[in-house]
């Protein structure tokens, strides 16, 4: 886990280094990140230098559009927004519950988001919401925790972007409770066997 430069943007970092089950996460795999729509142009020239295949922006399509990513006419950017104005109003619970009915109640775009990490083409995938920490929070932490990453190592990750560590643990173990893991949830939510095979392999491989 390697903190980038990216001038201006917010909690980058490459995710490379953390342990599987078979094997380290690869630099230069995923990075995680927020908005991209402040970015100097020596930001953009760092983003270039990495070989970057696939922008995952998790984004309302009213963020999108208020603030651009400057990839958003790319062929690589690809948004899979998780929540929607027209969504039911969250905001006045709490994180962990915040997460809770993001999982459970739209568990297809949860699905669909990991599903564009792992069908990618070979390179590096970069997953962004806004700040960077809560839906892009939420995604990694399930694409780590497929991967076969220790989830106390989720939790530090998690915990870099000024976020409660406990908060991502619990959500972990919501998963793990209700749906019997987060494999079994992601297969449920749409997510194929091969695309959860594709994920790991292209993260250690």
């Amino acid at each position: 886990m390697h903190p980038l430069i990216w001038p201006d943007c917010r909690n980058v970092r490459d995710l490379g280094g953390l342990p599987t089950p078979v094997g380290e996460l690869q630099p230069g795999r995923l990075i995680r990140s927020g908005n991209l729509d402040q970015l100097t142009p020596t930001g953009r020239s760092s983003v270039e230098a990495l070989g970057i295949t696939r922008f995952v922006d998790l984004r309302s399509a009213w963020e999108c559009e208020t603030f651009p990513s400057p990839y958003a006419d790319d062929a690589r950017w690809r948004n899979v927004p998780l929540w929607d104005p027209a969504d039911e109003d969250v905001s006045d619970l709490g994180l962990f519950e915040q997460y809770v009915v993001l999982v459970d109640d739209y568990g297809a775009r949860v699905a669909s988001a990991v599903a564009a990490i792992a069908d990618a083409p070979p390179g590096c995938v970069v997953v962004n919401c806004h700040a960077g920490k809560d839906r892009t929070g939420v995604v990694i932490a399930l694409t780590l925790d497929v991967a076969g990453v220790p989830r106390d190592l989720i939790a530090t990750d998690y915990e870099t972007s000024e976020a409660t560590a406990s908060t991502i643990l619990r959500l972990l173990s919501h998963v793990q409770q209700r749906y019997g893991g987060t494999r079994e949830y992601l297969l449920k939510s749409g997510a194929t066997t091969e695309e959860l095979k594709a994920l790991t392999s292209r993260l250690t491989g």
